[in-house]
């Protein structure tokens, strides 16, 4: 099985970034990750007003897939995450919605043992591994791994995790995927700007699908479709996302305009991924159930 060892990172996603391993499609590749920081937070004392920057948000990668080009669908199944043994976070003045009130750095590191990761002396929370950063090369440009966009990116959606399918747009030749931003635990909105943060490995299965046949990137989870959209504001990430979510009804399941928006309002749920990166990230989720009745299967 193929692995990309996590010395092998990118701080944008770009076209010009030279691959770091290819595959073939249809074939299983093990994406090794640093955590947000670097690696630069292993206890208290560590502070984010003390980190390098330039070491933010590493994403392993890119991959170049074999026969993907632009304008096609790059299909990863996402088959397991595994995770380092402790993860860390932060709250600082003026980082993310917390850090309105903050007023001084704060670092908790948070040991990961038996399915829990523990928050305190009083409290443990169940491990939910996801992805915050995934996506691939745009087609022109560079865009921070920090960053969200019709890419993927730092999308920070914390139902990116094992057992799911997440859909990305080809814009390049080999599509470019990358990958990194564990996080064992985070709740939606990521409001205090960072989750669990944490190292680890990614397996995920990758297979180049011709066209675009979806409003990418769309996420399919054991239970949920969702297109996901990442805009300047939250109105327009939550607008796009649901009109994104219509187009598909109307084009692929074929429903009437006017039935798509009633399905939406009374099934759909619209969710805000994450809050507090330089693009905000929503979703629209609506439930496998009905996309069966309705016939549809997806590629």
């Amino acid at each position: 099985m193929l692995t990309i060892r996590r010395d092998t990172v990118v701080y944008a996603m770009s076209p010009e970034n030279a691959p770091a391993a290819r595959a073939q499609s249809g074939d299983t590749v093990v994406f090794e990750t640093m955590d947000c920081f670097g690696g630069q937070i292993a206890c208290p004392s560590d502070k984010l007003g003390a980190l390098d920057w330039t070491r933010i948000n590493p994403a392993t990668g890119p991959l170049f897939v074999e026969g993907a080009e632009a304008g096609d669908t790059l299909k990863v199944e996402i088959l397991q995450i595994d995770l380092a043994e402790q993860a860390a976070m932060v709250e600082a003045p003026g980082e993310g919605i917390t850090g309105l009130m903050a007023d001084a750095e704060n670092t908790k590191i948070l040991p990961v043992q038996d399915g829990q990761v523990r928050f305190n002396d009083r409290l443990s929370l169940p491990l939910c591994p996801m992805i915050g950063v995934i996506g691939t090369a745009p087609e022109t440009g560079a865009v921070p791994t920090g960053t969200p966009d019709s890419h993927g990116g730092n999308m920070d959606c914390r139902r990116i995790g094992a057992g799911t399918t997440l859909y990305l747009p080809v814009n390049v030749p080999g599509a470019l995927l990358a990958m990194g931003d564990l996080h064992a635990v985070m709740g939606d909105g990521e409001v205090c700007v960072c989750g669990a943060e944490i190292a680890g490995a990614v397996t995920v299965r990758v297979t180049v699908v011709k066209g675009q046949p979806l409003p990418l990137p769309f996420l399919v989870t054991q239970e949920h479709a969702m297109a996901i959209s990442s805009a300047e504001g939250l109105d327009a990430a939550a607008e796009q996302t649901t009109l994104r979510m219509r187009s598909f009804l109307m084009e692929q399941v074929k429903l009437p305009a006017h039935e798509a928006g009633m399905l939406l309002s009374l099934a759909g749920d619209l969710r805000i991924c994450q809050a507090v990166d330089p693009n905000k990230t929503c979703r629209m989720e609506l439930p496998l159930g009905i996309l069966a009745q309705l016939g549809y299967a997806f590629p």
